[in-house]
Parts: structure tokens; sequence; C-alpha cells
């Protein structure tokens, strides 16, 4: 019986099939790479909705924890569901075209997909109720919201800058009615600090433990 191919037909034929895998197993690599990688500090993040802290926080007054309401009691400080959105938009704006994508997700059921701005790694513990509840604002790792049309990452969030306010973390306190003011300011920083590490009893000796973080 003739041959039907040539010895060198089934040796490319492999090598293609395992360039496919390899180009396949890339795309997907990189993929998950550039979804993991958080944003340039500085670089408003497109959203699916251009949604305003600056209006919402800083024009309207809404507190924070009316959207994120978990903030307080949990390690995530959660997005708010679309009802709550639709709360005031069911009124307000609804007919406007940046508002069309949010009116068809709550229409529909379907949830509309934020882009995470703030992103640790899987292997790194976090929690936002421990550091609300040691009087640690928002302001900290997010920045002035209240200022931001479009919200961007302002902190590395690298284990080098947690550790530098692991190790000190006196500057960054308030008082528990300041948590959410990202505009405060002491009258007497050093003095005010040093009586909110005794008020919230903060222990600096296990907060660079490597168990706080990693778990």
């Amino acid at each position: 019986m003739a041959q039907l191919f040539s010895p060198s037909f089934g040796f490319a034929l492999r090598l293609a099939v395992i360039a496919t895998v390899l180009v396949l197993v890339g795309s997907i690599l990189l993929w998950r790479a550039l979804i993991a990688y958080p944003p340039a500090i500085g670089a408003p993040v497109r959203q699916p909705v251009p949604f305003s802290h600056k209006h919402h926080v800083g024009d309207d007054g809404i507190d924070c924890r009316y959207c994120h309401s978990a903030v307080e009691t949990s390690a995530f400080a959660g997005l708010p569901p679309l009802a709550t959105c639709m709360t005031c938009h069911s009124q307000l704006f609804t007919d406007q075209s940046v508002l069309a994508p949010l009116v068809r997700a709550f229409a529909s059921g379907v949830p509309l997909h934020w882009r995470r701005i703030d992103k640790l790694p899987d292997f790194v513990y976090f929690n936002h109720s421990i550091h609300i509840a040691k009087g640690v604002g928002c302001v900290t790792c997010h920045g002035v919201l209240e200022r931001m049309p479009l919200t961007w990452r302002v902190a590395p969030l690298t284990m080098r800058w947690c550790l530098d306010c692991h190790r000190n973390p006196a500057p960054a306190l308030r008082p528990p009615e300041e948590i959410y003011n990202a505009t405060w300011q002491p009258r007497a920083a050093a003095a005010v600090a040093a009586r909110l590490m005794l008020a919230y009893r903060i222990d600096t000796r296990r907060l660079t433990d490597c168990s706080t973080c990693h778990r």
C-alpha cells in the first residue's frame, strides 16, 4: 500500500500540536497576568459605568458605608448591589446614556463587572474591619476619594509599604468619628497620634509577624 504521508509529516504534525498547546497556555497565562496586575498609580480606571466618588461623596455627601456596607464588619468592604444604585437612579438621570449599562444590568439581573483598583495577591490576608476598628481611615490606602471624578490607585500596597505602616501606625490613626473624613488633620499630630495608640491598644511587637498577613 502506498504511503499517504511522508515520514517528516508526522514530525511536523507533532511540532504543530506542541506549538499550538504552548501558544494556548501562554495566552491564558498572559491573560491572567494582565487581569491580576493592578492599574498604574494615578491612572483613572475605566469602568462599565463612570462612577464618580467626587460627585457622590464630595458633592452629595453620601457616607462610604452606604455603598460599602460591610467595611466595619467584614474582611471585605463589599460592593453595593445594583438595587442600592437604583434607589436613586430609578428616579434620577435614568435615561442618561452613561447609566444605560446600570439600568440594563438591574433589569436583567446580570451584575456589572467592575474592575478592581486595589488588589492584593491571594496569599495576602487583609481585613478591612480590623483596620477601621483600630482607627485607620479610608484615605490611608485609597486617597481622597471625594476629589476623584474617576477612581484611581494611590498606594502601592507592596509588602514594604504595609510593613512601614505596621512598624509605625501612629501617623495613620484618627479618632473614630473621623475615620471616613478624608480631609481631617489633627492640630497637634504627634500628641494626638500617641494618644490614639493608647486608646486603640495597638502593640507593634506583633504587627510585623509573618502570620499577621500570611495565613
